[in-house]
């Protein structure tokens, strides 16, 4: 079997978790790379065989987005070329995590594809949402990256066809501990901003892990460190709890561990809001800016004693069996009838 898996390139987690999936993967067979997208920090130790900067956000230093970048960094006239270009209709199967290009090019080749990842599970109406929803937000969740079939991701399996989170091995084979440090990774803000956020809190310690450096720095109770795989794990395995964004791998691998949680989702990114809102639905902190009474938050929240463990080790089998036994009883005609009915938007 050929498999083309495209892979979004926005952040970290769609990376973290490819690279966890690769491997089962090529037991099904032959698996080509598309990876698109130019904000994420980690390298994928796998070849990619097509790459794309493709439609990528990006953040300013104040825990938002950073819409001119955004738009500096779009090429329509590109990504038309790409769709036309892009051979997925050389493949036995297309899995698409969150890739609009991807979704596109199936579309207008008729081609079957089924959307793998966190995305997905918003196609259920059982996810839950923050009590003001955003219409624009729900229509990109649902429509950015459209498929023939869906095999959604979340904290819980909200729905027949969601599953719970994929975890790295890493973190799956380590036994955690605590250090008595909290580990800080909120990538919309920039670190002059972070080191003022957390220099009043002087009786706590922090790794706080940022973009902008390449090597360690220290300085008395906050050590900054670059962002990278291996240091990141052993970080969040040996601390007492994680403060970080409205994501969803990281959030889901601290409650794998049993780690404390406090998400602050990135201000205007409507699917880290629905994540904080499932989150808070569990009982772990979440806020949705950092104030002026953060020390006050934080303190409480250090203080705070339930802490949320659930088990996310059997993801990876449970969801590839389910998305292959998709594959194999989709009809063919069913599959083009779906995406001509279903078309987004024309290129």
């Amino acid at each position: 079997m050929k498999i083309f898996y495209a892979i979004q390139a926005t952040g970290n987690g769609h990376i973290s978790r490819a690279m966890e999936l690769l491997p089962h993967l090529h037991t099904y067979g032959q698996v080509d790379i598309f990876l698109s997208g130019a904000n994420s920090h980690l390298s994928l130790d796998a070849p990619v065989k097509f790459r794309s900067k493709g439609v990528s956000l990006f953040y300013n230093c104040n825990g938002g987005l950073d819409y001119f970048q955004m738009l500096k960094n779009y090429h329509p006239l590109d990504i038309r070329q790409q769709i036309r270009d892009l051979p997925v209709e050389k493949y036995d199967l297309v899995i698409n995590d969150f890739e609009y290009i991807t979704s596109a090019a199936c579309s207008k080749k008729n081609i079957p594809s089924i959307n793998y990842g966190h995305q997905a599970s918003f196609l259920s109406a059982k996810t839950p949402r923050p009590a003001k929803r955003s219409q624009a937000g729900e229509w990109i969740l649902k429509n950015y990256a459209r498929a023939t079939n869906y095999v959604g991701l979340h904290f819980s399996r909200y729905d027949d066809f969601i599953f719970t989170p994929v975890i790295k091995k890493e973190i799956l084979d380590a036994t955690p501990t605590d250090k008595n440090y909290v580990s800080v990774y909120l990538p919309s803000f920039c670190k002059e901003q972070l080191e003022k956020i957390f220099s009043p809190l002087a009786d706590y310690q922090f790794q706080v892990f940022t973009k902008e450096i390449k090597t360690p720095e220290h300085n008395n109770h906050i050590s900054f460190l670059p962002i990278n795989k291996s240091l990141f794990n052993q970080s969040l395995l040996h601390c007492t709890g994680i403060i970080t964004g409205g994501g969803f791998e990281t959030p889901a691998e601290a409650i794998h561990l049993g780690k404390k949680i406090m998400s602050i989702p990135i201000k205007g990114q409507y699917e880290q809001a629905c994540n904080s809102a499932a989150l808070e639905k569990m009982g772990i902190t979440c806020q949705p800016v950092i104030g002026k009474n953060f020390k006050t938050v934080f303190i409480d929240w250090m203080n705070k004693k339930e802490i949320v463990r659930l088990d996310y080790s059997n993801s990876i089998t449970e969801s590839l069996e389910y998305l292959f036994n998709l594959h194999q009883s989709l009809p063919r005609d069913l599959r083009q009838q779906v995406y001509t009915e279903a078309e987004p938007w024309k290129i």
